[in-house]
């Protein structure tokens, strides 16, 4: 699987996170770019408090207390991992990928593929109160 080109240059003088992803979406120019582009506004509206980040030389992620997802791009496709995808509720199938692991989920979105906006909500909202309970969790702890 051959991913796309690592780190696209934002504009002069701009280098914020969500400037990279600006830059990466344009930078894809075809359908990969459009779909990063829908799947990161639906991001947006199901957690108006998402942080946008750039790790791992180039790899779109979008956390609040802690990693929701990443937005990678493939020649083939658009990878949305969840980082803790495992343990959440998946009732519509939207997982289609990393179905292995112990941690990880992924939904794998191809060209001409339809996104569910609705249950991917419900997805996000659920991995954001996952984090959320996990860092309430461990600052009663300490």
């Amino acid at each position: 699987m051959k991913k796309a080109a690592a780190s696209p240059k934002p504009a002069k003088g701009t280098n914020s996170p969500s400037d990279h992803i600006d830059a990466r979406i344009e930078e894809l120019g075809d359908w990969r770019g459009e779909m990063l582009a829908r799947i990161r506004g639906i991001i947006k509206r199901a957690d108006p408090d998402v942080v946008e980040e750039w790790k791992w030389r180039g790899v779109p992620v979008w956390e609040h207390d802690g990693i929701i997802c990443t937005g990678e791009t493939y020649k083939a496709m658009v990878k949305m991992t969840f980082a803790r995808g495992a343990s959440l509720d998946d009732p519509t199938d939207l997982f289609n990928s990393s179905l292995e692991g112990n941690t990880r989920r992924a939904i794998d979105f191809h060209e001409g593929d339809k996104i569910d906006e609705k249950a991917l909500k419900a997805l996000i909202r659920e991995a954001v109160a996952l984090n959320t309970s996990k860092r309430a969790a461990s600052s009663r702890k300490k």
